[in-house]
């Protein structure tokens, strides 16, 4: 596999928020991974809360999904991913976390595609917020790919989502401890009771002398909180509260008509943070004005985080997409 390094990132010049925050410059730094820009289809790979560009390669989140021989083949595609400006992979931090939508990083992330000169994607990918910025990065530039595949995601963030976007605000901006506490209470929205049955079954820890779910939520509050930053947890947390293409603009029958890419949406049937029933739903929507439409679900009792476990299924439910391509080529 061959990781090009890129020393610079892309410098996005005189942005203005949705909020109508100004922003004379911000770096957007990214990795690009496989066959060699224009030499090949691009996949853009979306990030998700606490990830970042390294989809593949050492310390890549998605190991499973991409590299050599995998699902999205680095010998047959360019694979390409943005770090979220703020995520905190970089030195550029953003305080100001209430001045940035969802839609604001789709336009810096197609800005970015611009800046590549590169003019339309094989196929955007991503999962939980990732996917809702490939939502918004379509109905801002319904010409930008061929293939959407939202994994675990909405075009829109729902009642229960910003409920819970909420709650993880209050914790950031008032607990003592507040990376660790997010996070422990965001682990009840990633999996699910019969994950935590599946995986636990009400063991004790006679270490701690704590139930093994207490030491175990507590561990990846902790392991969060030594990698990663409040600002950037604030930043993503509202990127995920603002998900919604039609925010200020039209409907989503009129802007998703536009567009002639296929969308394939994936659902988990666990999520107890974007629900199957939801995906479904839009789904049923899509299919009411749009013939390229597919639905698949993952079957699991890992909620939320399915999308991150179940490569099996995952591999199951992309190969027509990307195996289809690469026989072609």
């Amino acid at each position: 596999m061959k990781l090009e390094n890129i020393p610079n990132p892309i410098i996005i010049q005189n942005f203005i928020t949705e909020s109508g925050a100004s922003y004379p410059t911000l770096p957007l730094s990214f990795a690009l991974f496989g066959l060699p820009l224009h030499t090949a289809p691009v996949v853009l790979v979306n990030h998700a809360l606490t990830g970042n560009a390294q989809v593949t390669g050492e310390n890549g989140w998605w190991n499973d999904l991409i590299g050599e021989g995998k699902t999205i083949d680095t010998t047959q595609y360019t694979i390409l991913s943005f770090n979220v400006p703020g995520n905190g992979n970089d030195t550029f931090v953003i305080e100001n976390y209430q001045d940035f939508t969802t839609r604001d990083v789709a336009k810096i992330f197609l800005q970015g595609i611009k800046a590549l000169n590169v003019e339309q994607v094989y196929a955007i990918i991503g999962g939980s917020v990732g996917g809702g910025i490939a939502w918004e990065m379509l109905a801002l530039e319904p010409n930008i790919t061929q293939h959407l595949i939202p994994i675990a995601t909405d075009w829109k963030s729902t009642d229960w989502m910003i409920a819970n976007c909420f709650l993880q605000e209050q914790i950031l901006n008032n607990s003592s401890k507040p990376i660790e506490d997010a996070r422990i209470h965001a682990m009840l929205c990633y999996r699910s009771p019969e994950s935590f049955k599946e995986k636990f079954q009400r063991t004790v820890n006679e270490n701690l002398n704590i139930f093994n779910i207490e030491s175990w939520l507590a561990h990846h509050g902790d392991k969060l909180q030594k990698r990663y930053q409040l600002a950037s947890y604030k930043l993503m947390n509202q990127l995920l509260k603002t998900i919604d293409i039609t925010r200020n603009k039209e409907d989503f029958e009129t802007l998703i008509t536009k567009t002639k890419a296929a969308i394939h949406i994936i659902g988990i049937n666990s999520d107890l943070f974007f629900t199957a029933k939801e995906n479904r739903e839009t789904f049923e929507e899509l299919k009411k004005f749009k013939e390229n439409v597919f639905y698949s679900e993952i079957d699991s009792v890992h909620g939320h985080d399915a999308f991150l476990i179940e490569y099996k299924q995952l591999d199951h439910l992309l190969a027509d997409i990307f195996k289809a391509e690469t026989i072609k080529n």
